[in-house]
């Protein structure tokens, strides 16, 4: 806690917090005023700070770009992904948690840790074969595998900060296994859900390549609408910027929403006993 009765130290900590915002904050600031200029004032030098705003860049995303209509795709995708990765991750998580198989831990962690390009080539000549080439249910499998492990990866830290004992007499109590894990342990690891949760849908909200290689005119998501205003002739930064605007705010929504629950969820298991 900053000291009330030394001001320069007040000042240089509220200094230093503006200093490490900046870099973050500004980029975000610079894509929202570049959604509201004219192609001739994102590119003017030196940069203008005082612009006639215009709403021409969004027209342009939601009506000729179909933006709608890729968002209703992205969050079809993305619900789905990440509610079937909770459905399986979380018995596994509970299951490695429990019985302490950190090898199994370990290897789920390196399958996160792999491009996700790695696995493009095979999807493809599967979902080629399979003839479910623009289809959900090539995109909900593709982003299940960001999902599942992550998922898995963050809630067993979590499961392993609940104690044994919850289990135990629960199952004294005539509870079997699985209901301990539904009606207990679920209810106590609620924020390490959370933090799961919103995590896997980001980035299955934020995914461009399973996008761009699996999809087509049908099931294309909300990345593309982003690639759309890219051509040889001429990028349409303000429509860029708008189309990134509306793709990111639904994530930083859900992300101030669960701000305190997925800081919770990260560090439980940091500190255990």
């Amino acid at each position: 806690m900053v000291s009330k009765k030394n001001p320069l130290k007040t000042i240089l900590f509220y200094l230093l917090i503006i200093i490490i915002l900046i870099p973050i904050v500004f980029p975000f600031i610079w894509m929202l005023m570049s959604s509201f200029k004219t192609q001739v004032d994102i590119i003017s030098w030196p940069p203008k700070f005082i612009f006639k705003p215009t709403l021409n860049n969004y027209k342009r995303v939601f009506v000729e770009q179909h933006f709608l209509a890729y968002l209703k795709n992205s969050t079809i995708v993305a619900v789905f992904a990440v509610g079937l990765s909770l459905l399986l991750g979380l018995p596994a998580a509970y299951a490695i948690a429990r019985n302490n198989m950190d090898k199994t831990s370990m290897f789920i962690l390196v399958a996160r840790l792999l491009p996700g390009i790695s696995f493009l080539m095979p999807w493809y000549i599967i979902f080629s074969r399979l003839k479910l080439m623009d289809s959900y249910v090539a995109l909900i499998l593709s982003h299940m595998l960001i999902a599942l492990p992550l998922i898995i990866w963050t809630m067993v830290p979590y499961f392993k900060s609940i104690p044994m004992e919850m289990d135990e007499s629960a199952m004294i109590d005539g509870a079997t296994r699985t209901r301990s894990f539904v009606s207990i342990i679920l209810p106590l690891a609620g924020p390490g859900i959370v933090t799961a949760t919103t995590l896997s849908f980001i980035y299955s909200w934020n995914n461009f390549m399973f996008s761009q290689v699996l999809s087509r005119q049908k099931t294309r998501t909300l990345p593309i609408a982003v690639y759309n205003f890219l051509s040889y002739v001429e990028v349409a930064w303000g429509a860029v910027m708008a189309a990134a605007v509306a793709i990111i705010l639904p994530a930083i929504i859900i992300t101030m929403i669960f701000q305190k629950y997925v800081i919770k969820g990260l560090t439980a298991g940091a500190v255990k006993g």
